[in-house]
């Protein structure tokens, strides 16, 4: 069984061809398409988060957005960059959107990708310490993140405050119990999904990591998923951890699924995200429902996860979406034995 999800980008262009021709159209067909998932039985809606591009960049208005308008659906990122985050802000964000949708939050979080633009988390006012580099910045702060959201008070009270102030030192608020269980690391390599697990992250790993050993990407994946799960083991956490995986998986069950996806011939690329970081990238998959079934029962890193996250082409429309969401749900997943 797993539970099953989708992730969007949340691109948008005015283009005559897109159909998320604006900010705002991205922001509320991606309101919509969450509603619609719901109600069409999958379990989580996750929105990807970029800065300076035509994407999602702020997540918090719209997890809450969505966790105003669903009852049920998990509600997550995939990821946030946190080179970028101001913790303690970011914390009081979460709490917020987390409260609003009665503790489905299911935030991932990680170091970041490629950029838009050179160092973009320094127009942000984020510098690295000396001797540290930009990753290094990003893991403090989600140690910092992890932490206040314990929920443990830090901060001395005003001897002369405007409100009545509870004893002792004071927390960030609004707190949610729960929520420091609920955040996600979105690893690209062995040594660092190894890394959230000693910290208690969940794990959500992509459709790219980088390579370690050559192997085909789905081999790579679910040996960074056994060794996050052997380190979770070690540190002697009390909860069960959870793991994430994405695929672009279309089934084609009408001509124009075919038409947008039926002369895909997919397989792993290997190339360079960064100068000197090689990198392996997944590949899709899309065919007929039961060669697809085939396929996906040889992907041991699916098989090795708890969640599958449906990476869709926003761009097609709420309606299409939707439809591809239901087509994985109807025609795979019992035969895999995901439902």
């Amino acid at each position: 069984m797993k539970k099953i999800g989708f992730l969007s980008f949340g691109h948008w262009s005015p283009s005559p061809q897109s159909q998320t021709r604006s900010a705002s159209d991205a922001l509320l067909q991606s309101i919509d398409l969450a509603v619609a998932a719901e109600e069409l039985g999958a379990d989580g809606a996750y929105f990807r988060v970029h800065h300076f591009a035509r994407q999602l960049g702020s997540p918090f208005p719209l997890l809450a957005a969505v966790g105003a308008r669903t009852s049920r659906i998990e509600i997550g990122t995939a990821v946030i960059d946190m080179r970028y985050e101001n913790p303690l802000y970011m914390a009081e964000d979460a709490g917020a959107a987390d409260l609003i949708a009665g503790g489905r939050l299911q935030l991932g979080i990680s170091r970041g990708s490629p950029e838009q633009v050179i160092d973009g988390w320094r127009y942000f006012g984020r510098t690295p310490q000396d001797g540290q580099s930009d990753a290094d910045m990003a893991r403090h702060y989600a140690e910092v993140f992890l932490d206040v959201l314990k929920g443990q008070g830090f901060a001395q009270p005003s001897p002369r405050p405007m409100f009545p102030n509870p004893p002792g030192l004071l927390r960030l608020e609004p707190h949610s119990e729960g929520l420091r269980d609920r955040i996600w690391w979105g690893a690209a390599t062995n040594a660092t999904a190894q890394w959230a697990a000693k910290l208690g992250m969940n794990l959500q790993s992509s459709t790219l990591k980088f390579d370690e050993g050559g192997k085909p990407f789905h081999i790579q994946q679910a040996e960074q998923i056994r060794a996050y799960r052997e380190a979770w083991k070690k540190a002697s956490h009390e909860r069960a951890p959870r793991v994430s995986v994405s695929r672009s998986i279309f089934a084609l069950v009408n001509d124009l699924d075919r038409a947008y996806f039926g002369g895909d011939e997919s397989q792993d690329h290997f190339g360079y995200i960064e100068a000197d970081t090689r990198a392996v990238f997944g590949r899709s998959y899309a065919a007929e429902p039961d060669v697809l079934i085939e396929e996906l029962k040889q992907d041991e890193a699916i098989a090795e996860a708890d969640t599958l996250l449906l990476t869709v082409p926003n761009q097609l429309g709420v309606a299409y979406n939707a439809h591809v969401i239901e087509a994985i749900l109807t025609h795979l997943a019992p035969a895999l034995g995901w439902r």
